[in-house]
């Protein structure tokens, strides 16, 4: 041999921020008693994923029986003709309700890189007189980052 020659070369990755998003339905339960009167709690699960320390927001919509706007005081579960009006909230007392940030809270964090569990507590107020029936709604959760 007749000589060695070295040389570098780089390496390098762009890592960009990302998050996913899942949730589970919140359910009042079936066995809502409208003869009692008494409020109705529940919670559901929002499952996070975001890259490490990537800031993030998640955000509501006001559900699609409100047409889907900005009414956040006028949710409400439907069958048919019928209406349950109800709420959900950022924090477990359920004095914030959770909204897009306008004249309403949202819900921000920082990401780990591993899934965060975040819950939304809702709550049905106190009702008589409800018809029986299957009420229903559909709520947009959106996530920025």
């Amino acid at each position: 041999m007749a000589g060695t020659v070295n040389s570098a070369i780089g390496a390098s990755v762009l890592v960009t921020s990302s998050c996913s998003l899942s949730g589970t339905t919140l359910n009042f339960g079936n066995a809502l008693n409208p003869v009692s009167g008494g409020a109705t709690d529940a919670t559901s699960t929002l499952t996070v994923q975001c890259t490490a320390t990537t800031p993030y927001t998640i955000s509501l919509n006001a559900g699609t029986n409100t047409g889907g706007g900005t009414n956040y005081t006028g949710r409400v579960l439907k069958s048919g003709s019928y209406s349950l009006p109800y709420q959900l909230y950022v924090d477990t007392g359920r004095t914030s309700i959770w909204g897009n940030g306008t004249a309403s809270a949202t819900y921000s964090a920082q990401g780990s890189g591993n899934p965060q569990n975040i819950l939304i507590y809702g709550r049905l107020p106190s009702l008589t007189g409800i018809p029986p029936g299957v009420y229903t709604d559909t709520v947009t959760v959106t996530i920025s980052y």
